[in-house]
């Protein structure tokens, strides 16, 4: 009985760890850094994990949604990679600081120009981007992530409130309220904003150099939740079978 039970711990300790670690295998997601009020502007952060063990990630698209356009998209020069702004003509211009804007960037697409995202790394890709729309309460971002092996995935399914996360799950940006006073950037405060967005994304970049290896980390994590189990279930049938030939 006693080595049954120390088998069954062991086991249970690796399903734990294998949990713990489950989130490495993560989709790509966006993220403010800070507030994304609505009617404001937001530098983002659109975290891109490699889920292959035999492929490196060589090329991010993302799509901007249609229904609410932004008229300033500004991505951050990042090493290792080409960035590509595709701009389209609206149907309907929008009018910021007074002037009509009769485009928006519709993509910006990353494509690698060295290794990559490599097995067990993730990476950010930031953007600076406004101003923010403010009838609406979250923007959905439908992205394309490359492998080297030509492999595609589709992170396009839209989540819905009530339902299940659906298996390829488009990154949503959540818009939190404006300020009390309603006020928006203006001109001036637009010169504040893109310094502040610049050290962001300088930080951002710093961070994603120094947090390359959280996933390599938790599949280390992983595979140690492994062995624990497998060492505890082989301990148990060797006590069993020494009780047996006593």
């Amino acid at each position: 009985m006693k080595a049954s039970r120390i088998a069954a711990a062991g086991a249970a300790a690796g399903v734990t760890v294998l949990a713990l670690s489950a989130p490495a295998f993560a989709h790509v997601s966006v993220q403010p850094e800070g507030d994304a009020a609505k009617g404001g502007y937001a530098v983002v952060d659109f975290k891109v994990p490699n889920e292959r063990d035999n492929a490196s990630t060589t090329k991010l698209e993302v799509t901007f949604p249609t229904d609410h356009p932004l008229a300033s998209v500004m991505p951050e020069p990042m090493p290792g990679w080409k960035i590509d702004v595709t701009k389209s003509k609206l149907d309907k211009p929008l009018e910021l600081h007074g002037e009509k804007i009769s485009e928006a960037v519709t993509k910006v697409t990353w494509t690698a120009d060295g290794k990559g995202i490599q097995p067990g790394y993730f990476e950010k890709f930031p953007l600076s981007i406004g101003q923010l729309p403010e009838d609406t309460d979250q923007l959905v971002f439908k992205a394309l992530q490359t492998y080297s092996n030509k492999e595609v995935v589709r992170w396009i399914e839209v989540p819905q409130e009530g339902q299940e996360e659906p298996d390829n799950p488009a990154p949503v940006l959540e818009l939190s309220a404006a300020s009390e006073d309603g006020h928006h950037a203006s001109s001036g405060d637009e010169a504040s904003d893109a310094k502040s967005a610049e050290k962001a994304s300088a930080d951002t970049a710093a961070d994603s150099t120094s947090s390359g290896g959280t996933d390599t980390t938790a599949r280390v994590l992983g595979i140690v939740g492994i062995v624990v189990g497998a060492a505890g279930v082989a301990y148990g049938v060797l006590a069993g079978r020494r009780r047996t030939n006593a």
